[in-house]
């Protein structure tokens, strides 16, 4: 390889969507190194520097050569036998494939012949010069564009006023430096150049004519106004987040998704402090915050015990000597917007959550299942079921009225400008009403989880309508054959699954995974489809999928969930014990022989349903294994029902060496029928005692 020298590649566009900048940048800055590594320009040492701003995307590449090594390939002509003749010449064909090639029968003397197959082959050896860079640029920049993955593509015509190009945006420079020098590269009806340009209103240069490929950041920064790096942006918008915030001792709103908005929404960030009037705080906090942060990308500013303060930073993208008319500016766009959730929350509270109720027959949930009302109906059926196994009356009570009121915030003027706050409004409505709190609480927590790392619901009213709730959608959708398929999952009933799966583990839930199916579907017509035993492996399905997440082998959760538990708050436990068993020296071995054990009751069609009969035992190390078992079996079935399953496993230890003796001294398919369906009926004690937490032979290696 020649020597080599850094690169930069930017192209400067109008605002890319700010919600796809991060990935759009990302996606050129590795597309345009896979594509130089690939042709031999760059190496696995070539580091990689990502820019991406609202008005650019970047790379700055390391180590890149002006022209890749030469390259030596071997390329197979055709079968000696089709490219020789008998006097050792080349054939027409040879000729013609040699011609192919770009070679002549002067290259005659320089074939090889090697094995293919069973036959021989002739093989041409030539070096291929390396590509240069202007022509790999090209290469790896135009593969990197259409790779990118643009959202919506706009159409938009160049200067010549006849040429259409499509791309996210309208794009107007590309700078392409390896080292000092310019590379000869063109994109989207662009040449390339050294000319970029800064901050539309604060560049103290424009354009900025860049020096070199290393020296693009430190000029865009001193002389275009500009932080190019995505994530140099975003560390300055967190400092100066908190540095704000301190000075008023508070602390910003922690929010990922709109630190990333943000950032890629201005090139020069500069925080502000601004303020809204106090009377405000009278609307919950929630509706201010939604409607700051996802209309005017503003962090609301909490105060030391979480309360919401008439406070709010503004990340502006110009730092002029007096920011008062910025400030102003802000607040004074803030203030309808604030004005308008106050008025949704005075006119909501002049009708109460249960007179919205019978509005709900005449909202359409889907098309196959009908309205919110009829939808609300199954819930409160399901609802008062899991209830009465939880706890009875008083809870079947306030579950019932929970599942009455839930859905009755839909039809809230507050909801219907923020669909974010179902059942949260529904919470404050409720209090409003004077509903007793476990009530309120429940509505505000039956979308819950709502998210992965979301928190349960707060009470056991909570917890039974969110499980009815997602039960139905669940049963429901699956019933009508709207099952998720690959990745595609449009009513997120994975989702909906886990939030399930958390629930009954998480709460230990005496709860039996058939029985609340059960449930959910009877909430439907007879008409509705019975996907029962499908909606069951879904949920078996994404329960693996979940055990998986949270660090467990595949060993592991395959010896519990082989036993398709009902229950499944104990899953923790069993998991815990099959880890602590498989610790054991013994294991290894029982679990072999566990294996062995299954496969044989499984291929005999004679196991009997009786105990073993003492009389029968022959061998003594038959005898042995029956003493042994009947000494351990106690204490591991005593351990099992006191939910010690660890020592329900470990009291099993001690059956490894009669087990093992068992297996050397004994034929299990003895002649005698009696003898042999005797020691079958001793294998299925030993089998269904082994395998009361959790299937031992998917530890067997």
């Amino acid at each position: 390889m020649s020597s080599t020298k850094n690169l930069l590649v930017e192209l400067f566009v109008e605002e890319l969507p700010p919600k796809a900048l991060k990935k759009l940048g990302e996606a050129f800055g590795h597309g345009l190194l896979a594509g130089l590594r690939a042709q031999g320009l760059a190496t696995d040492q070539s580091a990689l520097n990502i820019f991406a701003s609202p008005r650019r995307m970047g790379a700055h590449i390391s180590h890149v050569a002006a022209v890749a090594a030469d390259k030596a390939v071997s390329v197979k002509l055709m079968p000696v036998s089709v490219g020789l003749d008998t006097s050792g010449g080349a054939t027409p064909a040879l000729l013609k494939k040699l011609a192919a090639v770009g070679a002549d029968a002067s290259v005659l003397p320089q074939l090889k012949r090697q094995p293919d197959g069973k036959a021989e082959a002739l093989f041409l050896d030539s070096l291929v010069p390396g590509v240069t860079l202007a022509a790999g640029l090209q290469t790896a920049l135009d593969d990197a564009l259409a790779k990118l993955p643009i959202p919506k593509l706009m159409q938009y015509q160049l200067a010549d006023g006849w040429t259409s190009v499509h791309f996210v945006r309208p794009a107007h420079g590309l700078v392409a430096l390896h080292g000092a020098d310019v590379v000869p590269v063109a994109a989207l009806g662009l040449q390339a150049g050294r000319q970029t340009r800064g901050h539309r209103f604060e560049a103290t240069v424009d354009p900025v004519m860049l020096q070199d490929a290393d020296h693009y950041e430190h000029q865009l920064a001193e002389q275009g106004a500009v932080i190019a790096g995505f994530e140099a942006r975003r560390a300055e918008i967190l400092r100066q987040l908190a540095a704000a915030a301190s000075a008023e001792g508070l602390t910003p709103v922690d929010d990922t998704a709109l630190l990333d908005e943000v950032t890629a929404l201005v090139e020069r960030p500069h925080v502000l402090v601004c303020r809204f009037e106090p009377e405000f705080l009278a609307v919950p906090p929630e509706c201010l915050i939604l409607t700051m942060k996802a209309n005017q990308k503003y962090f609301p500013l909490l105060d030391a015990t979480g309360r919401l303060t008439e406070r709010f930073l503004v990340v502006s993208n110009i730092r002029p000597a007096d920011a008062s008319a910025v400030v102003q500016g802000n607040e004074r766009v803030v203030r309808p917007r604030l004005a308008d959730a106050k008025f949704f929350f005075d006119q909501d509270r002049k009708h109460t959550l249960a007179s919205r109720v019978p509005g709900l027959a005449k909202v359409v949930y889907h098309g196959k299942l009908g309205t919110q009302g009829e939808r609300t109906e199954r819930v409160r059926s399901i609802a008062l079921e899991i209830a009465n196994r939880m706890g009875g009356a008083t809870l079947a009570a306030m579950a019932d009225r929970a599942a009455e009121l839930a859905k009755g915030d839909l039809l809230t003027d507050m909801v219907g400008e923020f669909p974010e706050l179902q059942g949260i409004m529904g919470g404050y409505y409720a209090r409003h009403d004077g509903e007793p709190e476990a009530v309120a609480f429940a509505i505000e927590d039956h979308y819950k989880p709502r998210f992965a790392g979301d928190a349960l619901p707060r009470n056991d009213a909570g917890l039974v309508v969110a499980l009815a709730d997602k039960l139905e959608t669940l049963a429901g959708l699956f019933g009508i054959g709207q099952l998720p398929t690959g990745d595609k999952d449009p009513f997120a009933l994975r989702r909906h699954a886990l939030g399930v799966i958390r629930m009954l583990i998480e709460r230990d839930l005496p709860l039996a995974v058939p029985v609340i199916v059960g449930l959910a579907f009877a909430s439907f017509p007879s008409t509705h489809g019975q996907a029962q035993a499908e909606l069951q492996h879904f949920l078996f399905d994404r329960l693996v999928g979940s055990l998986r997440e949270q660090g467990y082998s595949a060993q592991e959760v395959d010896a519990v969930v082989a036993l398709r538990p009902e229950r499944w708050g104990d899953i923790a436990k069993r998991l815990a014990a099959v880890r602590a068993f498989a610790a054991l020296p013994e294991a290894p071995s029982l679990a072999a022989a566990n294996k062995r054990v299954g496969n044989i009751l499984r291929k005999s069609d004679e196991v009997p349903n009786t105990p073993p009969d003492a009389a029968l035992y022959a061998e003594p190390a038959e005898t042995a294994l029956a003493a042994a078992l009947q000494a351990a079996a106690p204490g591991a079935e005593a351990a099992f029902a006191a939910g010690d399953y660890a020592a329900s496993l470990q009291a099993l230890a001690v059956l490894k060496a009669p087990v093992d003796a068992f297996f050397d001294a004994v034929m299990v398919n003895a002649d005698d029928p009696a003898l042999r369906r005797n020691r079958l009926a001793l294998l299925k004690a030993l089998h269904d005692a082994m395998n009361r937490v959790a299937d031992l032979s998917r530890l067997a290696s």
